[in-house]
């Protein structure tokens, strides 16, 4: 490993240069070879760019930026297409919230559906949509048509009743004050069950190619599309698609949790401030190096010069408002987050109830089992994540939560 600047680079011969901004924070074993499988693909331009947030994925290591020419890998850009963050600064004040946030994270979670399925019944989708859904969905539902019509199994596929749902897992809808006690709303999700069948479908087709060209990968997760196929075609329209879900899920979401706010509150606000929203699982087309190219963020979100952005930490850790400073060694790109360093099996059995109690003391949320996998010390700690990547990004806005809903 050389170190270079504010990263480190690992190299093996033969293979692409991997550039880590990981100086300071953990990057698993597993994690690394995981990313020097993924520099061993013939078609990765320059190099694999590897954030602060860095850990063991499926098939490409999360807190991945995997720029390529001629190729896809679906598993590197993942099932949960779309997915990211939205916030909104509001015009209110810490002084303006109650003591007590039960009543209003109970309010959201009234406003938005979140969990899985519960009893016999999905707690975490509509029955029959609202209006604000429908009129969401009508600027979706014309391109939805076009796909099933080429891949008639997502006909049955959560579409429709899962826009404007959270999720669950590490998703997530909060309230934070910021540096100077202004109150902020931030939530993350993506394109939920739809989102899934799309990634799904086509990681599995790319599976089938590489069996039929007898193409042998370090990683059958690997898999690639070729550019110029017909799945190649059907793919960058499908994550499109997917991508216009998942930010029309969070719009839904964030206009829905802003009118939950104003149900409990007595002072009238507005909220159109500095709104924030960006993905972080997605492939988009993009100059870099004197060549158009294909760059996969799985688990990083994009940094242009100027750009704004959201890291957000764990439930009860600072969060995030950045702006990108352009840097172009990671392709103009950020870490989406504080990154496991615990998977979720072991932070269940690793971390003690009164111990997850203690890490959000002073947050409004859960405090059952079915959250101790989302607990803070589950993650790499925050500010050591934006220390690694502070020639990446520079802080806006440094975010605290006061209430969390998970899903």
């Amino acid at each position: 490993m050389t170190i270079t600047g504010n990263y480190e680079v690992l190299h093996e011969p033969g293979h692409a240069p991997v550039k880590s901004w990981t100086r300071g924070v953990p990057f698993a074993d597993n994690a690394k070879r995981q990313v020097l499988n993924m520099a061993q693909m013939p078609f990765i331009h320059k190099w694999v760019a590897i954030m602060p947030d860095v850990h063991l994925g499926k098939g490409a290591t999360i807190g991945s930026v995997i720029p390529t020419i001629g190729a896809v890998i679906p598993a590197a850009v993942g099932v949960d297409l779309g997915c990211g963050m939205m916030a909104a600064k509001t015009t209110l004040s810490a002084a303006d919230l109650p003591d007590s946030l039960e009543l209003m994270r109970s309010a959201i979670e009234k406003a938005v559906p979140h969990g899985i399925t519960f009893g016999g019944r999905d707690k975490g989708s509509w029955g029959d949509p609202p209006a604000d859904v429908l009129e969401k969905w009508l600027l979706l539902s014309a391109g939805f048509q076009r796909l099933c019509d080429k891949h008639p199994f997502l006909k049955n596929s959560n579409n429709l009743k899962q826009l404007g749902t959270l999720g669950t897992g590490n998703h997530f809808i909060e309230v934070c004050l910021d540096e100077d006690q202004a109150v902020w709303v931030m939530l993350h999700s993506g394109s939920r069950g739809v989102g899934n069948k799309i990634g799904t479908h086509f990681i599995e087709q790319a599976k089938k190619e590489m069996e039929r060209w007898f193409i042998h990968l370090p990683d059958k997760d690997l898999a690639y599309i070729p550019e110029g196929s017909q799945h190649f075609r059907d793919y960058v329209e499908a994550v499109a698609w997917a991508q216009d879900f998942a930010q029309a899920n969070r719009e839904v979401m964030m206009a829905r949790t802003l009118q939950a706010i104003r149900e409990v509150l007595p002072k009238a606000f507005s909220a159109d401030v500095e709104a924030v929203n960006c993905h972080h699982n997605y492939i988009s087309r993009e100059h870099h190096y004197d060549k158009d190219v294909w760059v996969t963020r799985k688990g990083a979100v994009s940094a242009r010069a100027g750009e704004m952005g959201i890291i957000p930490g764990s439930m009860g850790a600072k969060s995030y408002i950045v702006r990108g400073l352009g840097n172009e060694e990671s392709f103009c790109s950020c870490s989406h987050g504080a990154g496991r360093v615990m998977s979720r099996t072991e932070a269940k059995r690793r971390v003690s109830m009164e111990e997850h109690k203690r890490a959000v003391a002073g947050v409004e949320c859960r405090t059952d089992d079915s959250v101790i996998d989302e607990t803070p010390s589950a993650y790499k700690p925050i500010e050591k994540v934006m220390a690694a990547q502070s020639d990446l990004v520079e802080i806006v806005h440094t975010l605290k939560q006061v209430l969390c809903v998970k899903g």
